[in-house]
């Protein structure tokens, strides 16, 4: 074969392989062109997925501070009457514009932590049976759905509940140990409180303990743990953040309760004497004397109750976070 040829032939089939190449390329720029017009697509939706939660945080933001600042404007007329003795008066006599919001606030703090206290074992009980022993089952999805239940409950219906069942046993109980047997009183509420609260930590409780990862449990039963000993040594301390959490979310839906604490607490503006006598919470008195206020002062003065109220539950949930914080850290 001479040279000449040997150059044609190369040359053509240099030429058919530019020919393919260039076809490949020329294939390969639609799929190109799609997969970066889906780029932008993806971008463009994270944007406005990511801009759309800020909007909604924000909104969120301003819906407090709003809260917070009408909150302020209302009790000015309050604020300039009465000054800060406001918080620690003892006295609330509309009549003789006297207000004085002490009695109220241990009122609400006395309920609230009370039925804290009684509802922080049954809460934890369910929430390690459930979570626990028998995470499934009918038992269990029976129980599940009735503490859910528990918390759909209109609290007006706790209200008539107490009054016709728990009010008689308390004065029952009052009579045995020798107290005014009223049957309405700062206990009493607390006991309904109490049963409105369960769910909230219990549910958390559950949800947490179902979360603790099975190998570290094996590894505890493999070094002959019994039950109760995962459950003290490995499952609390892993959950305890979430299981604070928990009580803190039921502490506040416990300050802010109003119905059914209206109708059990015995509504006296007077500062209790102890756990049975009859009291009143910041909730209820602006639940029940809002209608009658007919003057500004008046009025002012239980606005800033609920700024009270407000600042207290901040200031509660502030606490309960840095606690969870440093369970979280520990």
């Amino acid at each position: 074969m001479n040279t000449s040829s040997l150059d044609n032939t190369l040359i053509t089939r240099n030429e058919d392989a530019l020919r393919v190449i260039s076809l490949t390329e020329a294939a390969a720029v639609p799929k190109a062109t799609k997969r970066e017009k889906h780029t932008y697509r993806q971008i463009g939706s994270e944007r406005n997925f990511r801009r759309t939660l800020t909007a909604i945080g924000a909104a969120m933001i301003a819906l407090v501070l709003g809260i917070f600042i009408t909150l302020i404007i209302e009790s000015i007329p309050s604020i300039k009457s009465l000054g800060i003795g406001y918080l620690w008066g003892k006295t609330w006599d509309p009549v003789r514009d006297i207000y004085g919001a002490y009695p109220f606030l241990i009122g609400t703090l006395l309920t609230s932590f009370l039925a804290l206290f009684i509802s922080i074992p049954f809460s934890f009980a369910v929430a390690i049976f459930l979570g626990e022993y028998y995470p499934t089952g009918w038992l269990p999805n029976l129980l599940k759905n009735t503490v859910e239940l528990i918390a759909a409950v209109p609290s007006v219906i706790y209200g008539f509940w107490g009054l016709a069942v728990l009010v008689p046993i308390v004065r029952s109980f009052e009579n045995k140990i020798g107290i005014e047997p009223a049957g309405i009183g700062i206990f009493t509420s607390s006991l309904i409180l109490a049963v409105m609260i369960i769910p909230y930590a219990a549910s958390l409780g559950r949800s947490m303990i179902q979360m603790v990862p099975s190998n570290l449990k094996e590894a505890a039963y493999s070094l002959g743990a019994t039950r109760w000993e995962v459950i003290r040594s490995v499952s609390l301390p892993y959950v305890k953040s979430g299981l604070f959490a928990g009580v803190l979310l039921s502490l506040g839906r416990a300050l802010g309760e109003t119905m059914a604490v209206t109708m059990v607490i015995g509504n006296t503006s007077l500062i209790p004497k102890n756990i049975f006598a009859p009291g009143n919470t910041m909730a209820s008195v602006i639940a029940n004397e809002f209608t009658e206020a007919d003057h500004p002062v008046y009025l002012s003065a239980l606005i800033e109750l609920g700024l009270v109220l407000f600042l207290v539950t901040f200031v509660i949930n502030l606490i309960g976070k840095k606690v969870i914080q440093r369970y979280t850290n520990e």
